[in-house]
């Protein structure tokens, strides 16, 4: 049925090739993010673009919201995995370091979309109240690894307190991310997550 809707679109519309994947679907809803601005950017102009069927869209993406963060719940599960797979007898807070740098980490030609998918995260107004549900699920991934590694609960202040500093110092290497576009991201994350490693110690 997707792929009928998706061959009838094409007929429909001409011009650019359908959309056939998160990544290549929220390409083209940043485009227009761009273009238009979030707000004045609809899901009807995102499947029009994309010449897929509105219905289509929500095959991948659950609002208009979702789609800046990509497949973010596919992202979450590889993270998960790269946390199971850590050696027991490393440094807890090493393993966090190296699974948030692979989370991070994506081939060049995508770097350019993930600078406009953090920059639209981190100022518009509506992406910022949604990122509170998002933030909260990539959390618990932290505090899950965290207390399994501590043998505390998950809910416990310690694993809780350690998956918000976590993003925190995240969130800030973004910043400096985005106020100097010929900086790269992953020595950025590393250093400030090595500061929160070593206690903020001054180096």
């Amino acid at each position: 049925m997707i792929e009928e809707e998706r061959a009838n679109g094409a007929r429909r519309r001409g011009g650019r090739p359908a959309a056939t994947s998160h990544a290549q679907l929220a390409h083209v809803a940043l485009e227009l993010f761009a273009d238009r601005g979030f707000e004045a950017t609809t899901v009807d102009d995102i499947a029009d673009a994309a010449r897929i069927g509105r219905r289509t869209f929500f095959r991948y993406f659950s609002s208009k919201n979702d789609v800046v963060w990509g497949d973010f719940d596919a992202e979450l599960r590889r993270m998960r995995e790269f946390l199971a797979g850590r050696p027991d007898d490393e440094p807890y807070l090493t393993s966090l370091r190296l699974a948030v740098l692979d989370f991070n980490t994506f081939a060049p030609a995508e770097t350019p979309w993930h600078r406009r998918r953090i920059n639209l995260i981190l100022t518009v107004p509506a992406l910022q109240a949604h990122s509170t549900l998002r933030y909260a699920a990539w959390r618990d991934v932290v505090a899950r690894f965290a207390a399994r590694r501590l043998g505390l609960k998950p809910e416990s202040a310690l694993p809780r307190a350690i998956a918000y500093a976590l993003l925190g110092v995240c969130v800030a290497a973004y910043e400096q991310w985005l106020a100097d576009e010929h900086t790269d991201l992953l020595p950025l994350m590393d250093a400030n997550l090595r500061m929160l490693e070593n206690g903020f110690r001054p180096e």
